[in-house]
């Protein structure tokens, strides 16, 4: 067996043998793959083997979208039939919203060039007379997809790995990692058979690689264990059943027809497909249990769990009710296995947080649909450095050092049972919370704060009536206007008209000093450094010159900088930071970097009436001049006394209007929110969530990170030049000038419908009807009383005044790329003095 490679895959199932097939096509020539029992003897070996397309996720999409067309190349190449059957897949629905789910999913799909049908109950009945459609309000269809076997599709992969040279190793299982500073030393043991069970034997070696790359499926958390980091990948027992063969069905076939689609009742929970003359129930039912929370035993190897028909006996009757043929068959079959989740039911792809050259590809609760794409991905950020797609929705560090056992279980479970619950664009899921709160909490709740969460803290997303109930953001969910859009739309409309205060304390917050620190940070981002007691805005780069983490820099002295990113990317941020101040410190010098997320809570006021507020609460030999543009203007940072708290405040707004950040400290900050709110009573302060401020910023076309900036964008294609310092040397800068401009991002101002706005997930099209871009973001503006977007087109279509036009729902309405920043472009509202 070799001992020393380029890269190690751990992990012989479908997104194991993916990875190293593509790591393989990709030019590594020195891959090898190892597996502690039997190819597909993990989760693959009793999945389903969907397809499906439907995911609200623009880089999911783009996933499943490769390993569909994907794995209808494999046979050609390699010999061995994938066992795909190209059958279409029939997403059927009971209820007009279940409509407006599959009307704003199919926008995203537009944008990645998804195929899709609209049918209706006649002309489903029409075509599978077999399916009860009395009760359907319609369907949508994918003909291009449909079901394969696990089994066949891995072992076609593996065979395409190994003709491009990829060593292939079974029964080894890997007992330690260690890193050496430019390789990792892989301890190994050989497995044998013993009593039916596989145990270590006394045979063991040290494998020498790179890269290492874990796709371990269901042992994720011994992975997790053995690298010392936290993994929230923990299976979910699901379920399937096998039928007898349908009389009614052999019938249908016989006649010569073909095939049923993978049918889906997303109302009833479950999917159905053929087999072998019966049918195929995975439901996905509630309080189906989490499982291995702590490992898998040695003993569990293709194993199952007994069924639990009591637990899906509503499911099982509502197959009945869809397809009535089936009440008479027997079961033939059934299987309940463990398949990996993740809290958001999202794989975890990318780099390992903490570590070099260890990749993640774990928690894929749809395996074998995602096993393709996340392979061609994976392999792309390996040997490129990044991947043509933006994959920081996928990274493994969106869940910080504060994800436990615990949540991700539960979490986990959560995710199961939602694959079918509609997925509302302003859905909030209510496990594990509340968990991360800051000290206002409870203050803000009973003034009707209605909550979301951002890496795990409570951050108010709008503010609902007093006396709301416990369900009052659930029933306000919609695909179009929900119960509480005008609770933001008032919001909005009173920062653009008088005062508003914004909880921002989940923000990002670092301290960055010492000797090497200017030197670094001048390296590490786009911009020219702000003079002490300024600010700026700022990009740091990936190699690809795309970017890779916005940030604001408040220079508090001459090597002392405080560094504040978007409160969600907490840990994805932090490690990005780390390691370029471990690569760079040699070079520039001591650099001390301190985490000071938890010890700073950050209030923004904004609004025209924001500084005679605080005018009212600073304490200062001269209040009335404390707060002028000539003694703190914009784009500035002081330290003030707003009563007895000491606040650093800094002066600019993500709303656009008059406005300071108040960043205070944390034990400080209730004291903070009664001062403010009761001298904002003199000035008609009012509470204002998330969901407006993102409606807000839209309107002077700022950018938000993992909307319109990601790792698939220049800063120079977001059109952030004044940003930009060319003059100087920085970390992508020449990949950056290199890429040039591929497409531009825009405002647009949209006449959509009355009841509807965009969710920022839309394809953009010419009037001609070519598709052209896609909405990044979307909402309402109340500047100018209609809907507002961002978004990206071709650069020849970024010049304001372009006619386009964005689809909502089924319709195509007109939109107008404006120029930046349309309320108030000359920034005087937030220049203004007083």
């Amino acid at each position: 067996m070799k001992t020393n490679v380029k890269a190690l895959v751990v992990g012989g199932g479908a997104v194991g043998t993916s990875i190293a097939y593509h790591l393989a096509r990709a030019g590594w020539s020195d891959v090898m793959l190892l597996e502690r029992d039997e190819l597909t003897s993990g989760s693959t070996w009793h999945a389903a083997g969907l397809l499906p397309y439907f995911n609200m996720s623009y880089a999911t999409t783009h996933i499943h979208d490769y390993s569909i067309k994907f794995y209808k190349t494999l046979e050609e190449e390699t010999g061995l039939n994938a066992g795909f059957f190209v059958v279409g897949n029939l997403r059927m629905a009971q209820t007009d919203e279940r409509m407006d789910e599959y009307m704003v999913y199919a926008t995203t799909a537009e944008t990645v060039g998804v195929p899709y049908e609209w049918m209706t109950p006649e002309q489903i009945k029409e075509r599978w007379p077999l399916v009860n459609t009395e009760d359907l309000k319609g369907a949508i269809y994918h003909p291009t997809d449909g079901y394969i076997n696990p089994a066949d599709v891995t072992m076609a992969m593996a065979k395409g790995a190994r003709q491009r040279g990829v060593t292939i190793e079974r029964k080894w299982q890997v007992d330690g990692y260690e890193w050496k500073g430019d390789h990792w030393d892989v301890t190994v043991t050989k497995m044998v058979e013993k009593g039916g069970n596989l145990v270590p034997s006394d045979e063991q070696t040290v494998i020498s690689a790179e890269h290492v790359v874990t796709a371990t499926g269901n042992h994720a958390q011994r992975t997790a264990k053995m690298l010392g980091i936290k993994i929230p990948a923990i299976p979910v027992e699901h379920q399937f059943i096998v039928t007898e063969p349908d009389p009614a069905l052999l019938a249908y076939r016989e006649a010569g027809n073909e095939q049923h689609p993978v049918l889906r009742d997303a109302d009833a929970k479950w999917y159905v497909r053929e087999e072998r003359g019966g049918w195929i129930l995975g439901p996905y039912e509630l309080n189906a249990p989490a499982c291995f929370e702590y490992g898998v035993p040695d003993s569990f190897r293709a194993d199952l769990f007994p069924l639990d028909l009591d637990r899906i006996e509503e499911e099982y009757m509502s197959m009945i009710h869809r397809i009535p043929s089936s009440e008479t068959v027997g079961l033939k079959d059934d299987f309940n296995g463990p398949i990996c989740y993740t809290p958001d039911g999202n794989p975890l792809i990318g780099p390992a947080p903490g570590l070099r050259n260890m990749w993640l590809a774990e928690g894929f609760s749809f395996g074998i649909t995602a096993a393709g794409g996340a392979g061609h991905y994976l392999a792309q950020l390996m040997v490129e450095g990044e991947a043509e797609i933006d994959m920081a929705s996928l990274d493994p560090k969106r869940y910080g050092s504060w994800m436990t056992t615990e949540y991700a279980a539960r979490k986990n479970e959560e995710a199961y049972e939602h694959v079918y619950i509609l997925h509302h664009p302003d859905e909030e899921r209510p496990a594990c919370r509340p968990l991360r709160t800051g000290p206002a909490y409870d203050r803000q709740k009973a003034k009707g704060a209605q909550f979301g969460v951002v890496n795990g803290w409570e951050r108010p997303n709008y503010y609902g009536p007093l006396d709301a109930d416990d369900n009052f953001d659930h029933d306000a969910r919609s695909f179009r206007r929900g119960g509480w859009w005008q609770y933001a739309a008032d919001e909005a409309k009173a920062i653009r008209e008088g005062v508003g205060l914004i909880d921002a304390t989940a923000f990002t917050k670092h301290r960055l000093s010492g000797p090497g620190a200017t030197a670094f940070l001048d390296w590490f981002t786009t911009n020219k450094l702000p003079k002490v007691g300024r600010i700026n805005l700022t990009y740091a780069l990936t190699s690809a010159g795309t970017t890779r983490t916005e940030y604001t820099i408040v220079r508090e002295g001459e090597d002392e900088y405080y560094l504040v990113s978007a409160g969600a990317w907490h840990a994805y941020d932090q490690d990005y930071l780390k390691k370029a101040i471990e690569d760079k410190e040699p070079e520039f010098g001591r650099i001390n970097l301190q985490d000071v997320t938890s010890q700073y809570g950050v209030f923004a006021l904004a609004g025209p009436k924001a500084r005679d507020l605080l005018k009212g609460l600073i304490k200062d030999a001269d209040p009335e001049t404390a707060l002028s543009n000539k003694r703190f203007p914009w784009l500035s940072y002081r330290q003030i006394e707003l009563g007895m708290c000491p606040v650093n405040a800094i002066r600019v707004a993500y709303t656009g209007e008059l406005g300071w950040e108040l960043h205070h400290p944390i034990e400080m900050q209730n004291y903070l929110w009664d001062l403010l709110l009761k001298e904002g009573e003199k000035h008609g302060l009012k509470l204002v969530g998330a969901r407006a401020q993102n409606w807000l910023r839209q309107e002077k076309s700022y950018r938000a990170f993992g909307t319109e900036l990601g790792r698939d964008a220049t800063p120079l294609e977001a059109g952030l030049d004044r940003f930009v310092d060319l003059d100087k040397e920085f970390y992508g800068k020449d990949a950056m000038v290199k890429t040039g401009i591929r497409s531009k991002c825009v405002t647009l101002l949209i006449d959509g419908p009355e009841d509807a706005d965009p969710w920022g997930r839309e394809a953009l099209y010419t009037e001609d009807g070519t598709r052209v871009g896609r909405l990044t973001s979307g909402g309402w503006s109340a500047a100018f009383g209609k809907s507002i977007g961002m978004g990206y087109v071709k650069p020849e279509l970024a010049e304001p005044g372009t006619k386009l036009k964005v689809r909502l729902f089924k319709e195509l309405w007109d939109a107008e790329v404006t120029e930046d920043s349309p309320y108030d472009p000359k920034n005087a509202t937030i220049r203004v003095d007083g």
